[in-house]
Parts: C-alpha cells; structure tokens; sequence
C-alpha cells in the first residue's frame, strides 16, 4: 500500500513530461501561435481536459520550466539559513544555474524562447505575468522578514531590484545565443555579468533582510 502513491504520482509526472515534450517539438515546428491545445493533445495521446488538467493554460505548456525555477529561486530566499542577507541567497540560486548553460540542450531552449516569444503577444504578455506575481511573492516574503506590512514600499522595491537583475540576466543570454554565443563561453559570460552586477547591488542591499 505505501507504494502506490510514489507509483501514482510517478506516471502523473510522466504524464505531464509526455504533454510537455509534446508541446515543445509542435512549437517549434509551427509556431507558438500556430498551434492548438487539440494539437498538443493529440500528439501526447491523451485528451484536452488532460492537457488542462497539467497545464492551466497553452501559455504554461510553454512556460512550465521558467515557473519551476522561479519557484526555485523564491523558495531559495525563503529557505536561507540564519543570518544571511536575500541578496545572498537570491544571487547563490542564480549563479548556480550557470554551468547548464554551457549544454546544448541550454542553449537550443534558449534559441527557442528568444525566438518565439517577440513573435507571440500573448506569450511575451504571459512571460509578463509571471515576472509580477513571483516579484510580489518575494516582496511579501522580504517585508514579513522584515517585519513590515505587505504592501511596504522598501520590501516591493527590493524585490523588483532582485528580480529585475534576473530578467534582465535572462535577456541578455537570450541575445547572447542568438548572436552565436554557446557551450562554456556563454556560462562563463553569464557568470561574469551576474558577479559584477550583484557586487553593485550588494552595496546597497547587502545589509537588507538578514534572516533572523
């Protein structure tokens, strides 16, 4: 009996990788746009309410990476160990990410996000979303740290900072791989960007937020 719910939740996992891979190659075959949910759940073999069922939107089957790793990078905010600033934990997260960077499976996923998205309004208007509410999540977790009310002005600045460092970190390695830039020289790049602006950063965040 203890099996079965590591069994159960192991082929909802493969279910979900199924629809997702499903997804990537119609995207990149046709177009974001050019692609219905009918489509992708052909190809996986199961039925749309399946498909939503996984994924809310068509926009999510598209994005399900990037809100695994901004959940991943809050989460490293909230799950810091005492005494140690956000700005620490937040810039631990992202410089960790480097080294994949240097794979191909990177960089082609890359490729193809830089690509699609200029060419999609609703994917760069769902791209948009996710940016805001993860910023808000933060800015919720840094004024209840720092013993401010929701809404506090310095918690929602700090964390549109952070956050801003990362999208903007994001779209440079877009630009990046799309001018030709792959393997080690694009982590190494990434990496050296990430450094120098969290060192700016560091001078007036540093002391911010000190888990207690």
């Amino acid at each position: 009996m203890a099996s079965r719910p590591g069994l159960r939740e192991r082929k909802k996992e493969q279910t979900r990788q199924l629809i997702f891979d499903a997804a990537r190659k119609l995207f990149e075959a046709k177009g974001f746009d050019g692609v219905s949910v009918a489509e992708v759940a052909r190809a996986a073999d199961v039925s749309e309410v399946t498909v939503f069922n996984y994924f809310s939107t068509k926009e999510d089957l598209f994005y399900g990476g990037m809100q695994f790793f901004e959940e991943v990078l809050i989460e490293s905010v909230r799950g810091r160990p005492k005494g140690e600033p956000a700005l620490k934990a937040f810039r631990r997260t992202l410089l960790a990410g480097a080294d994949r960077l240097a794979t191909k499976e990177s960089a082609d996923a890359i490729s193809r996000a830089a690509r699609a998205i200029p060419a999609s309004p609703s994917l760069a208007a769902r791209e948009r979303e996710i940016v805001e509410r993860y910023t808000k999540r933060l800015a919720e977790i840094l004024a209840e740290e720092s013993g401010a009310d929701h809404g506090d002005v310095v918690a929602i600045s700090m964390a549109s900072a952070l956050m801003a460092t990362h999208r903007a970190l994001v779209s440079h390695v877009r630009g990046r791989v799309l001018s030709g830039v792959r393997g080690q020289r694009l982590a190494d790049d990434y990496r050296a960007q990430a450094r120098r602006t969290f060192a700016r950063l560091e001078r007036g965040l540093g002391d911010y937020a000190v888990k207690r």
